[in-house]
């Protein structure tokens, strides 16, 4: 069993929960698709831990972002967090960031972060048609930050969900399961007080981290998926 994770983005009290159950769950390799940087604090700890375990992951937007030094078109508050990840984390975590791949193929499955035609930072509606123009059956991506089952004819879609930050209206951390013929997705619920702490520690204030106790973006905009 593989176990399939995504936009970590600096949780590690999310993280180390799941992990904790994918452990449990007995799964024999675990896959990330990007963004284990970004807008919470503990973005060392969520390298580390990925890296220790050999976590094969491919780059999300986030990280491209912390790692070239770039800036997100979209959200100040987004960058706001990456200028904090910016001062605090190690030089070889950095290093990790920036060598990450935009692509991967691991046990017939074709990973991304965002989508096939742009894998940084595409937000993909599943639709037969799109996936009718790429090779394979197997197709698994984040991003969206919203967990999602697709199946088409002679193709599979999966987005795992946002272990550090679900948009879907469900406050608990998400991420799936492959088992060789089939997807499962899964929730779980973790200590949001503990990263909502180490947030304000960090100097953050509760716009920053009060969207975890709702499942939603900073700023309170819940998300969704529709296959087109």
């Amino acid at each position: 069993m593989i176990g399939i994770i995504s936009d970590v983005h600096g949780n590690y009290s999310a993280l180390r929960s799941v992990l904790q159950r994918l452990d449990a769950l007995g799964v024999e390799q675990i896959i990330c698709l990007g963004d284990t940087a970004g807008y919470y604090c503990q973005v060392n700890a969520c390298c580390d831990a990925l890296r220790e375990r050999g976590v094969l992951s491919v780059m999300g937007n986030h990280d491209w972002y912390l790692a070239r030094q770039q800036r997100c078109p979209r959200s100040n508050s987004a960058n706001a967090c990456l200028d904090y990840q910016a001062k605090v984390i190690s030089e070889q975590n950095l290093a990790w960031l920036d060598g990450l791949p935009l692509q991967a193929q691991v046990h017939g499955m074709s990973l991304v972060h965002g989508g096939w035609n742009d894998p940084l930072d595409e937000y993909l509606q599943p639709a037969q048609a799109y996936f009718e123009a790429l090779p394979g059956r197997l197709f698994v991506s984040g991003h969206t930050h919203v967990q999602y089952l697709w199946q088409g004819q002679g193709k599979v879609y999966c987005n795992p969900g946002s272990v550090g930050q679900p948009r879907d209206g469900d406050r608990r951390a998400a991420f799936a399961t492959w088992d060789g013929e089939r997807f499962d997705l899964h929730r779980l619920e973790y200590d949001i007080a503990e990263v909502q702490q180490a947030m304000a520690e960090a100097g953050f204030t509760p716009y920053f981290y009060q969207n975890l106790e709702n499942g939603t973006q900073i700023g309170g905009r819940i998300s969704s998926i529709q296959a087109l």
